[in-house]
Parts: structure tokens; sequence; C-alpha cells
């Protein structure tokens, strides 16, 4: 198995990031997709007022590459294994009523990507798994080999946004009648020849998404998250999201509006990567990030 370098992941957006923190004097902080740990590094040394930075990741291993990387800062350090969804958990479990600052990075990292046995990416024969948490017991192979047709439909529809929705459910159905599917490569080898090619992506991408946000609840877990979010920030707090298609941004910017008598919306627009971060980072190209804060500026 070739070894991933933790040094391959970029931290996308990291100084418009750092910018929406400029001047503030932060106590406590809660990171909750915490990665390799490129945004947390940045802003602790940014701000050496904050006495607690808490931080999850339902990854163990980059939880524990963060844990390394954020050594120079162990004694404000709290880690936790687990999803942003149970951020309300660990607060409590630290007495921690409020914070100053609420931060999640919806993409999967260059670490998972680049795993040969995740199963995240069609670059590799691997089991069909992209389970972001590997407790967890549903996997990528579970619904493709048990879900229904229709079942299958609405997940590549409403997850992917595939416009062959329909000929993908079929297809599978009908190869599972023969035999079942058990990896990436068998994934692709039923559905390349019935999927067309997307502007120059891999004509499996949408389905790949689907199935990832799927088995990891994804949506349904960043509606949770936002409104336990701005219910444990503090006053003039902030809160912000970095999302990388559609159908996240939409949850972010439809509940950032829904909720303007609690808080002041600092995005009129989702902040985009420049062209020069987009060419040091191809993974950039389609991050957006939104910020609000609690209460109004007078």
């Amino acid at each position: 198995m070739r070894a991933v370098s933790p040094n391959k992941h970029i931290s996308v957006l990291l100084q418009p990031f750092l910018d929406f923190f400029k001047g503030s004097n932060i106590r406590t902080f809660f990171d909750g997709t915490l990665g390799a740990a490129g945004h947390a590094k940045a802003l602790l040394k940014e701000h050496p007022e904050i006495e607690l930075f808490i931080g999850c990741d339902q990854d163990k291993e980059a939880l524990s590459l963060a844990k390394e990387n954020l050594k120079e800062w162990e004694k404000k350090v709290k880690l936790f294994h687990g999803s942003f969804v149970d951020m309300d958990k660990y607060l409590d479990q630290l007495k921690t009523p409020c914070v100053d600052g609420i931060f999640i990075d919806l993409g999967i990292s260059s670490m998972q990507i680049d795993s040969e046995v995740r199963g995240f990416s069609f670059r590799f024969n691997a089991p069909l798994d992209m389970r972001m948490n590997t407790e967890m017991e549903l996997t990528a192979r579970d619904i493709i080999n048990s879900y229904s047709e229709k079942e299958l439909e609405f997940i590549f529809k409403e997850y992917g946004e595939e416009p062959q929705y329909k000929q993908a459910a079929k297809a599978i159905i009908a190869t599972r009648r023969r035999r079942k599917i058990e990896t990436t490569q068998d994934l692709i080898d039923v559905l390349s020849g019935v999927l067309r090619k997307k502007r120059g992506h891999h004509p499996l991408t949408l389905v790949f998404q689907a199935l990832r946000i799927a088995v990891n609840d994804e949506l349904n877990s960043l509606k949770a998250f936002l409104a336990k979010g701005i219910q444990r920030l503090c006053e003039k707090g902030k809160i912000g999201v970095i999302s990388f298609h559609s159908l996240e941004d939409r949850i972010v910017k439809n509940f950032f509006k829904e909720h303007q008598e609690m808080i002041e919306i600092l995005t009129k627009k989702p902040v985009a990567p420049d062209y020069i971060e987009c060419r040091k980072n191809r993974r950039a190209r389609s991050a957006k990030m939104r910020f609000a804060m609690r209460g109004k500026n007078e």
C-alpha cells in the first residue's frame, strides 16, 4: 500500500478564513473538521489569546495527525474523535457554555481521497467503504448491494444531482441479480458505459459524491450542526463554513437567511478562492465560504 504524505493536504481559503477573525479577541474556539489542523494551526498562531481550542474529527488518522501538528499548543487544545454534530456534548463536557468562533470545512481531505483503501476515489480499486468514521456500520457497499432501485434513484438524484440517476440505479439492480458489487472498480465497470462524462470530470464523479453523502449522512448532519452552532456562539462570536458543492452551500445560505433575527450575515456572496489559489491547489476550485456573526454590529 502506498503511503500517503500528510503534507499533501493544503488548507483551502486559509487567508480569507483568518481575515474574518482579524481584530477579534478569541478566548474559545471550536473546529468541527480538524483534518490535518491547517486552519487550526494558523489561527492559534495569529491569536495567542485563545485559552481553549476544541477540535474534533471523525477520522482517527486525521485526528492523530492534528494532535501532532498542534503539539505547540497542547495545553490549550482539547480533541475529540467524533462528528461536529455532537459539538454540544463536547462543550458540555468541558463546561463551556459558548464559544467565540466555530468553523467547519466540509471538503473531503486529500488524505482520504488519496487513500488506496478507503474507497473515496475511483482512481484506486478499493472496497466500497466511504466512511469518514470507520467505526460506523453503514458503507457504500451496503447501499449499492441492498438499497431498492427507488432508494438508489433518490440518492443519485438528490445527493449527486446526477442527470442519469434512473439509468444508474437500473444498471446496479440488473448487475446485483448476477453478482455483488464489492469494489470501486466493480462499480466503475457497471456504470462507465451508462453514464456520460461531464465537463471533463469522470463519469462517476456525481455518483461517488452521492454515495459519500449518503454513507456519512452529510446534509442532515450539516443542518443539525448549524442549528446547534448558532445557539452555542457567544455574543459577537462568528461561525464559518467551507462547502464544496451546491447542496451544502444552499443549506448554509438558507440557514443564515432564516436566522437573521439572531445573526448578522457577513458574506452576502460566498468567498471563493482566487486564481492563484486555484492554480496551486486544483481541489480548491469549487470551495465556497460563508460566515455569520451572533448578534448585530451597531
